[in-house]
This record gives structure tokens, sequence and C-alpha cells, in this order.
């Protein structure tokens, strides 16, 4: 028989004992409760705002809740065209709103504050006599993100990889400046130091001062070489309202060739020492790619374009260099798949060009340096090529050309039962290229050397179009990762100059710029 505490031991057990299943079952059924009250709640709020959209309001105030190390010089320009005072009309409610959200999201881009920027409207107090019966109040609250980071890590580039640390000092003087310290080592950058200092202009996120320093040694195995650079720059980019990026920015660093290899080639060792390089560059970029890794559709043209040493830029070394790089993306429909497939073709086209400029303001042109010059081949561009395997080479130096240009061709095929969203992909690839340099026009005169250089240019371009460009084919494996893109590929080069590298079978590249 049992005993009154057995009896009462069953009961706070039968009480307590809770069955897995059922407690599942009545969470799933709270939370899909609770789901369908948002909606319904978001459905209401949609019905309301649309049925009094073209109510007239007036802002009369808004509150930013959060900022507190942010100053109000730089937020009055973001918030005091939203104030009806300061426009020629009134709003109605659903302009209001999406100007409202138009500052939020401006604030956001600005990288200060934690994401997602909520914004409330609400009547002002009745009490204050100098409202009206349209006036609403916007409150946008904000929280700041953290004014000090530091982190330790690994980065992946185009065919390298490095350890870095750095630091970050956010919205320094409350107008959303900061302050990056960076050091990094790695496999083909020996060491780089780096102080970078950026601040929005006129309270616009799509316009910065930048403002860098650095200091670097990096090895080139292809050449023989180590180049170190000590240097700073200033920068001013811009947007435009359709969208299209600008960068102008101005240069000095001083270059050294040191660190030579035993086999080092005799140009090489021509170049090797000092050289200062002043120049001014402008970026124009216009990316419309629906992925920047993995792009489906869409497309992507950027030009860069810099003279070096000519007029008062001074310095030791003067050319005009440009680079136009372009890349398209087309979705190919598959019978009896509706909507996206998932293939795609994408390709791509890059060239440039490097013209030796006289220096200052007189004296005849100098034939470009290693440092400035293109380098073709690898992974990341012209596959089933060593890195700087095309174009010109003395030894077994890639010493670079001054004219080049080069396309791939892309058909990317998701992976059976892989799936189309998957960032995975197979490739068939079809690249080719052509690197040329511009003849020596040293030794001439001044007047004899420019004319000698423009036909000497115009000539080189010319020679582009004789015979077959460096070309190779291949089949990989696509993997977009969040950080970088990764590609292993098995390679086969058909056209091939003499002197130039291939790289037949597998090849493994990483990096976020390829060809």
């Amino acid at each position: 028989m049992a005993s009154p505490s057995d009896a009462g031991d069953s009961l706070f057990e039968s009480l307590t004992k809770v069955d897995p299943k059922k407690a599942e079952a009545q969470a799933k059924e709270l939370e899909e409760r609770l789901l369908a009250q948002n909606v319904k709640a978001q459905n209401r709020l949609r019905e309301l705002i649309g049925s009094n959209s073209t109510l007239p309001v007036t802002i009369n105030k808004v509150l930013l809740v959060g900022g507190g190390h942010t100053r109000r010089s730089f937020l009055d320009p973001i918030f005091n065209p939203l104030l009806s005072v300061n426009r020629d009309r009134p709003y109605t409610l659903g302009e209001a709103l999406h100007e409202v959200g138009s500052v939020a999201t401006k604030l956001e881009r600005f990288g200060i504050f934690k994401e997602p920027i909520s914004t409330f409207i609400d009547r002002p107090s009745q009490t204050d006599p100098s409202t009206t019966v349209t006036d609403i109040d916007v409150y946008i609250r904000a929280q700041e993100r953290g004014r000090f980071s530091a982190k330790t890590g690994t980065d992946i580039g185009n065919a390298e990889g490095s350890a870095y640390g750095e630091v970050q000092l956010r919205n320094i003087f409350g107008g959303a400046e900061s302050l990056n310290l960076n050091a990094s080592a790695g496999t083909r950058t020996r060491s780089s130091y780096q102080a970078i200092f950026d601040t929005p202009v006129l309270s616009d996120p799509e316009k910065r001062i930048t403002i860098d320093a650095l200091a670097s040694s990096t090895h080139k195995p292809w050449a023989s070489h180590e180049e170190g650079l000590t240097g700073g720059g200033l920068k001013y980019s811009w947007a435009t309202k359709s969208g299209m990026r600008h960068q102008l920015a101005y240069t000095g660093v001083w270059r050294q060739i040191t660190g030579l290899g035993e086999k080092a080639s005799p140009t090489v060792r021509n170049d090797a020492g000092d050289s200062v390089k002043s120049s001014i560059t402008h970026t124009w970029l216009a990316d419309r790619l629906n992925h920047p890794l993995l792009p489906s559709r869409g497309y992507l043209i950027k030009t860069v374009s810099e003279i070096a040493g000519w007029g008062p830029l001074k310095g030791d070394v003067g050319f005009l260099k440009s680079e136009i790089v372009t890349t398209g993306a087309l979705p190919i429909p598959i019978p009896g798949i509706k909507g996206d497939s998932g293939v795609s073709l994408t390709a791509g086209l890059r060239s440039g060009f490097l013209l030796p400029l006289p220096v200052g303001f007189g004296g005849a042109s100098q034939p470009s340096r290693i440092n400035d010059r293109f380098i073709l081949g690898g992974p990341t561009d012209v596959r089933g090529f060593k890195m700087g395997g095309l174009g010109p080479h003395d030894g077994s130096d890639s010493v670079g050309g001054d004219v080049y240009a080069a396309g791939s061709a892309n058909l990317l095929v998701p992976f059976p039962r892989v799936g189309k969203d998957a960032p995975l992909r197979l490739q068939l690839f079809a690249n080719a290229g052509r690197l040329l340099p511009l003849k020596d026009s040293k030794g001439k005169g001044k007047a004899e050397a420019g004319k000698s250089v423009q036909k000497d240019f115009y000539s080189t371009v010319s020679q582009l179009g004789d015979g077959l460009p460096s070309t190779a084919v291949g089949v990989g494996v696509v993997y977009a990762h969040p950080v970088a893109r990764f590609e292993l590929n098995f390679s086969l080069p058909l056209v091939m100059r003499r002197g130039e590298e291939g790289r037949k079978g597998l090849q493994f590249g990483v990096g976020i710029n390829f060809l």
C-alpha cells in the first residue's frame, strides 16, 4: 500500500511531467498565432495609410532618439529639408512617409548606427498653441554603433592570403568620421601598415573625402624582386543621381625595387632602386550586376585614368595610363524550367595602355618602368597561364607591357541536386589575352621623341590584332563565398607565344575581381 507521501510525489510528477511533442506543438501554434497577428496588424496599417495617403500633413519637428555622440550641426542638413517650414508646398501623408524613410536609409549609409533604424509618427501636444491640426512629429530611433573596435583575422584577395590586425575609431568628431589603422603580413605583401581617415562632405554619405598613408613591402615572384611603397594620398568620392560613382585622387609615393633574386634579369636590375610617383587618378564605375561575385544578369563598366609626372606634378616618372574593365551577365532560359534556371553566360573584356610623358614642363619622355606596367595572366584574369605569364619576358622574369587587351566567356551551370540558389556552379570558360611592350624612344631629341612615342603607340595598338591572342579553355568549379570567389579549374592552353608561361592542369584562384 502506497504511503501518503508517495501519493503526493506521484501527483507532483504527473503535474510537472510535460509531453515534448505536445509542448512543441503548442509552441508552434503560439508562434503561428503571433505571426498571423503581426501580418494582420501590418495589413491594417497598410490599409489605413493607403486610405489616407492623400491626407495633407505638415512635419512640425524631427527628433533623433539615441544619437548622443552625433553633433547637431551634422544632423541639421539631413533633417531640416524634412520640415514643412522649409518647403514651398505641403506634404501628403504618403509623401511624408516616403521622405522619412529616405532619411532613415541615408542615416544607415553613414555606418555609425546599428540597423534597422526605426521611425515613428505622432501628433504634437495639443497644449502647444503653435501647432496646427495637420502637424505631425517625426521620431527616428537609432542606436549608435560602438565608437571603438579592434579585430584580427585573415584576408583573401587576388592570388594572395594575409593575416591582419585592425583598429577602427568611428564618429570621432560627431560627424560620421572614421579612422582605420591596419597592419598585415601575407604571402605576397610581406608587410603593410596603413592609416585611413574618412569623412562625409556636407552630411552626404555619397560624398566623401579620404586621407591615407601607407608603408608596405610586396614580393613580386614573377619578376624576381620586392617593391617597397611609402607615401600617401587624398581622395574625393561622389555618386550621381543615376548611380554612377566617381573618385578623384592624388597620390604621392616613394617606390623602391629591392630584394632582387639571384637570377633577376637585366631589365629588373636596370629598374632597381628608387623612384617617386606623383599622380592624379580618376575612377568611374557603373555597376548594375545583380551579384558582385556570381552575377547572372546586369553589367559593369569601370574606367581608371592616371596621369603622373606631367606639368606641376613632377616626381621622376611621367606617363598617361588608362584602363577599362567591362563585365556582362545574361541568364539563359532552359525549356521545362519555370523562372530563373540558374544557368548564365558571363563575358568580360579588359584593355589598357601606358603612354610615357615628359616629367615636369620639359625634357624627353622616358621609357616606362616595371613598377607601372601591366601584368597579365593568372587564375583571376587570363586563366590557363601563370601569374604574369603573358607578354614580354626577360629570362624567367615577366617584365610587363604597355598595351594589353583580354577577354573571357564563362558558362555557369548549377550542380544537380544542389540547386540554383546555392552559391556553387560548374564553369566552362574560354579566355584570351595579348600584352605588348612600347618601343624605346630614349636618346632621341624632345620633338623627335614625342613624335616617336605617338607613332610607336599607334603601331603597338595595331599589333593587338596581328595573329591569334594567347588562348586557353577549361572547366572548373566556382564557389561564391561572401568574402571572396573561389575557383578550381582544369585549364588547357591552346595558343601561347614564345617566352610565355602556360599552366596546363589544375589551377586554383581566390579573389574578388575575375575576368
